[in-house]
């Protein structure tokens, strides 16, 4: 029986889940139902009833590096052979739809769940996701971008109206998708929860029809994300093929009323269900049970893939006195609680059962025999979530400063709360004992290696504070002595010579203020040069000092 011949209910029933990740076939119409499952770094298949927000225990998988990670390798093949291995482990574990990548852009560094998404560079996110999609897809299994669009929050993130004008919504947070829509043609794309201009993204025609279709060519299934739809009629019209969870059969009596009332076509019913039947015929496997797990074999090649792209992803912000790598024969002190139970991933519905841990403590004590570099001890620190304990700090500084410790290696960052789904973060600061925890430890006086964990960007105030004020000691004198800082003067000419050109604006409004109190235009305009003058040093000052932080951290190129 051809697809068109089934009856509007039928077809109609197509249009939502069977339960919290399967979808409704029709055995009539020699439609299969498939699964989809969580998540862009990991599968996290699970069975049961299940639930949309990492709760639930879930099959054992590969946990990959985090997108926030990946990004930083500006390596898209490497991105690649991630997602071939994902979309195996997805096929192995009878999965056919994975929802990943996400590749919003990072408009706010407190949201949330930025350690999901690739970049604030829509090229970047672009090209990243594109290679992990053309992986994933190439064991038969679909991927899933998301979330299509203009989604940058977690607060009311089912609530928000993303305002924004026509420009500013293709050029900045549209062009990564269009980047993976046009080079990796993924089979399917989920939608945001936010309304953009004041329409729900499920339910967002000139999102789904006149840009999506319409002017891409994407020719896909579009799924709401889980609880993300709120109209059945006006996603089918719109362009949304697909609501999940399983909502019941609420959605199929509200469409078949509509078809009756004659407020929604049939044609678009039809079109929304060949959607849905496109993929469940794409990436219908074959030998693969509902409860299979990963062979060992599989799990451990695919961890040394984890690794390697780890390894490639890792970044080094500064290397003062040469300090790495650590030669053989350093007795190394390694302090902090994340160095023994590590944090590699955010909470929430891309949080995976992983088949293999690893923290650096372990492996540092493994490589003893290669590398020559031993452990001399191991102190907790700090407490995880951020309570204060003086006794933690103490006895990290005794380990650091004994004479059996030649170098310290801190491992310190944001704990599980603070990056999740569902909530955005309230500072861009790692918790104060941590602070408190590098300050006493570099007062120590020992070379200290900082290894900073996170989905994405981070304040270590000591660290900040320290480059600011060391800006004059570093200067010398028109940058003779300092060749790393003597390379990165050009930037900061840039930055002065803007400062400069908007201060020369201030003469001609404090002339035009002298005058309206009646003074000589002569005088009022040599006060106005003066002002502009003073104006100028003072903010070009100001401006480098508070910038050289950030530029040396974040904006200038990052050796690794």
């Amino acid at each position: 029986m051809e697809l068109e011949e089934l009856s509007v209910t039928e077809k109609a029933a197509m249009l939502s889940g069977g339960s919290e990740w399967d979808s409704r076939g029709n055995e009539k119409a020699g439609i299969p139902n498939f699964v989809m499952s969580d998540g862009p770094h990991g599968v996290r298949r699970q069975l049961g009833e299940g639930d949309h927000l990492g709760l639930g225990s879930s099959k054992p998988a590969t946990c990959f590096p985090t997108a926030g990670t990946v990004a930083s390798s500006w390596d898209p093949a490497l991105a690649e052979e991630m997602g071939k291995a994902l979309g195996n482990e997805a096929h192995d574990l009878d999965v056919n739809v994975l929802l990943g990548p996400g590749l919003n852009i990072k408009r706010n560094p407190l949201c949330g769940r930025n350690f999901e998404y690739y970049s604030e560079d829509p090229i970047v996110a672009g090209r990243m996701a594109a290679g992990l999609i053309r992986g994933i897809q190439s064991n038969g299994v679909s991927a899933c971008p998301k979330h299509f669009a203009v989604n940058s929050q977690e607060l009311r993130r089912q609530a928000s109206n993303s305002v924004v004008d026509e420009r500013t919504m293709r050029e900045i947070y549209l062009t990564a998708f269009e980047i993976a829509v046009r080079e990796a043609a993924p089979m399917t794309i989920m939608t945001s929860y936010n309304e953009i201009n004041g329409v729900y993204a499920h339910e967002n025609k000139h999102l789904l029809q006149d840009i999506l279709r319409n002017e891409w060519g994407f020719d896909g299934m579009v799924v709401s994300d889980w609880g993300g739809s709120n109209s059945a009629v006006a996603a089918v019209k719109a362009g949304g093929s697909l609501e999940m969870p399983s909502p019941g059969y609420t959605s199929v009596r509200e469409l078949e009323g509509a078809v009756k009332a004659g407020t929604l076509s049939e044609a678009d019913l039809n079109a929304r269900a060949a959607e849905v039947a496109k993929i469940a015929r794409l990436t219908k496997t074959e030998g693969v049970g509902r409860d299979d797990l990963l062979k060992d074999a599989v799990a451990a090649a695919h961890h040394e893939i984890a690794r390697k792209v780890a390894e490639n992803s890792s970044v080094l912000l500064k290397n003062a006195s040469a300090t790495l790598p650590l030669q053989s024969g350093t007795r190394v002190a390694v302090i902090g609680d994340m160095a023994k139970t590590p944090r590699f991933q955010g909470s929430g519905s891309s949080k995976v059962n992983a088949t293999r841990e690893e923290n650096i403590l372990d492996e540092l004590k493994n490589a003893a025999a290669a590398t020559g570099v031993t452990v001399a001890g191991y102190a907790q620190g700090y407490d995880r979530q951020g309570t204060k304990n003086q006794t933690l700090i103490d006895e990290a500084t005794t380990l650091a400063a004994a004479d059996t410790t030649d170098a310290v290696i801190a491992v310190v960052g944001l704990d599980e709360r603070s990056e999740s789904e569902g909530l955005d973060r309230s500072t861009m600061a790692i918790p104060q004992v941590q602070n408190d925890l590098v300050d006493a430890l570099t007062a120590t006086g020992k070379p200290v290696i900082i290894v900073l964990v996170g989905g994405f960007l981070t304040f270590l105030f000591a660290e900040v504070i320290a480059q600011a004020v060391n800006f004059f000691v570093q200067m010398k004198w028109v940058f003779k002595s300092d060749s790393s800082f003597k390379d990165a003067a050009w930037k900061y000419a840039i930055l002065a010579v803007v400062v400069v050109v908007v201060n020369l604006v201030l003469p001609g409004y404090v002339t035009s203020l002298c005058q309206s109190w009646g003074m000589n235009a002569g005088v009022a305009g040599t006060i106005a040069s003066v002002a502009g003058t003073i104006a100028s040093v003072v903010n070009t000052l100001l401006a480098v000092i508070v910038s050289y932080p950030l530029l040396k951290f974040w904006i200038m190129p990052k050796n690794k």
